[in-house]
């Protein structure tokens, strides 16, 4: 969901990727500016450290805190954070179900101002959603568009989910309603180094939907033991209510329309059906996806409690 291994450096990489890589910045000094949409989130901001890495120009979009301010509901400033754009990595409105109609208008704004290549983080099996489902409809857009190139992003539930947000442990409690059910984790700087070659050398990887996954599959307990290893301290998973667990999402601010994606997401989960290891990502990048060990052993001080 938005509810990974790549260390960020060139020398983490296979042969190949580098020196191709290395060989496009240096041959065309003169690259396409890449937009990136959702700059100050968990994906857009190591998209962003990603390509500087690389030397290619960026321009950073968001509410606030970037080159260019950026706002889903005002269609006016597409045109402006799209100016001398050649290719963009697309983040849909988060805690939204309606936002197709905006997108498209952002993509038909970008198809006439010449944009030739959107990287689009979508989500694990948004494939087999129902096409009225927005981030699938955007998926079958960016498909039917003649002239603008696209790559798909489709990544399991991150493991950031364990630090920043809803599955953060709460009194040392992870309160989540996933049951024994298993998620192939994966680590926000795996998809951003995955989308970062795809804009360095889009024309690799056009027309393409990559599924992105953690290198194991794991129960949110399994993830909760370790991460008591790492700590020293009782972590455990609480498999609450799902009802109950989002009905206490709404009333700390989740918006009402957004529980039945919350619904859908744990059910898959618990029913057995998330998402499954697989080798994609040491595939594009050279590198092996983050273990959730080495992601609980860098950050067990977010959850570590004082005594």
């Amino acid at each position: 969901m938005g509810l990974s291994v790549s260390n960020g450096n060139l020398s983490g990489w296979n042969i190949e990727t580098n020196i191709s890589l290395l060989h496009h910045t240096l041959m065309n000094k003169q690259a396409p500016l890449t937009l990136i949409l959702g700059s100050t989130g968990k994906i857009g901001s190591r998209v962003a450290v990603e390509l500087r890495k690389l030397g290619l120009p960026i321009r950073t979009a968001a509410r606030s805190n970037a080159d260019v301010a950026f706002d889903w509901s005002r269609r006016h400033c597409f045109a402006h954070a799209l100016e001398g754009v050649g290719r963009v990595f697309l983040v849909a409105p988060t805690l939204r179900l309606d936002f197709a109609d905006d997108v498209a208008a952002f993509l038909d704004e970008a198809e006439a101002g010449g944009v030739q290549h959107v990287t689009f983080l979508s989500a694990y099996g948004m494939e087999h959603a129902p096409n009225e489902v927005a981030t699938r409809s955007v998926e079958l857009d960016l498909r039917q568009r003649k002239v603008l190139g696209h790559t798909v992003l489709r990544p399991a539930w991150f493991m950031q989910n364990f630090t920043e947000t809803f599955l953060k442990p709460v009194d040392g409690a992870i309160l989540v309603p996933t049951g024994d059910g298993t998620e192939a984790f994966i680590d926000a700087q795996d998809i951003a180094a995955v989308a970062a070659i795809t804009l360095a050398d889009p024309l690799a990887h056009v027309g393409e939907a990559y599924s992105l996954t953690g290198p194991e599959a794991l129960s949110v307990a399994d993830a909760a033991a370790i991460m008591s290893e790492e700590t020293g301290q009782a972590i455990a998973h609480v498999n609450l209510d799902r009802e109950a667990w989002i009905a206490g999402a709404i009333e700390h601010g989740m918006p009402f329309e957004y529980g039945a994606v919350l619904r859908q997401l744990t059910e898959t989960i618990a029913s057995g059906h998330g998402s499954r290891p697989n080798g994609t990502v040491q595939k594009i990048t050279g590198t092996p996806p983050r273990t959730f060990r080495n992601f609980a052993h860098q950050n067990a001080s977010a959850w570590r409690v004082s005594k």
